[in-house]
């Protein structure tokens, strides 16, 4: 919300989002003192979380939000509608709702697309699905996606919960109702690296 833009420096392993390594922060710091660096607006997606009808929480997110079990290993049953028409029932682990930027993320590891960071566009992931069926789905930025909970017959469903890029944790119910859309929200990330996505991803596959 304070619209300051943001520099990714790697740390840790992969960084397929981070503009620069750590042997380059030296050199990125002072071509950010001197203004050489180019802002790059990236889409982000908005949350909302409905219980008997009634909107009980909004979140934003940059990378995904996702909706899994938490405490125990079991698979929920969830249907998915896209612009008010059902798409599938899934019986899985969880499922992605991932942006271009987060498609390098958790999607990435659940075996889902690798998107051009700038894409307008939104991912559905599913995590370790009970099926045969196993392909994500890529939707345009501008479609509705409702991610309904659905309990098994003779048994009560707990330990759910729908995550905003794995800070914000929102326990669900039954019945509940996770609307997800385009964010009016977009999260300013500098670019001073002159290669693009396809070089970045080139080199990260051939290390």
């Amino acid at each position: 919300d304070s619209q300051i833009p943001m520099l990714g420096i790697n740390l840790g392993t992969l960084g397929y989002l981070t503009e620069v390594e750590k042997n380059g922060m030296e050199d990125a710091i002072d071509r950010l003192m001197a203004g050489s660096y180019q802002v790059e607006d990236r889409m982000m997606l908005c949350g909302q979380i409905y219980r008997q009808g009634r909107m009980e929480e909004e979140n934003s997110a940059l990378n995904d939000i996702t909706i899994t079990r938490c405490g125990h290993l079991r698979m929920l049953y969830f249907q998915i509608y896209v612009n008010g028409k059902l798409l599938k029932e899934y019986h899985a682990d969880g499922i992605i709702i991932a942006t271009p930027t987060g498609s390098t993320g958790y999607n990435m590891s659940a075996g889902g697309p690798l998107v051009e960071p700038g894409a307008q566009m939104i991912l559905l992931t599913p995590v370790c699905p009970h099926t045969l069926q196993t392909r994500s789905i890529v939707l345009r930025a501008a479609d509705e996606i409702i991610i309904r909970i659905i309990g098994k017959a003779g048994r009560e469903e707990t330990g759910i919960e729908a995550c905003f890029d794995g800070a914000r944790n929102v326990e669900l119910a039954p019945l509940d109702e996770v609307r997800v859309t385009k964010s009016i929200k977009t999260t300013s990330i500098i670019k001073i690296s002159e290669a693009g996505f396809l070089d970045v991803l080139h080199r990260k596959m051939s290390d």
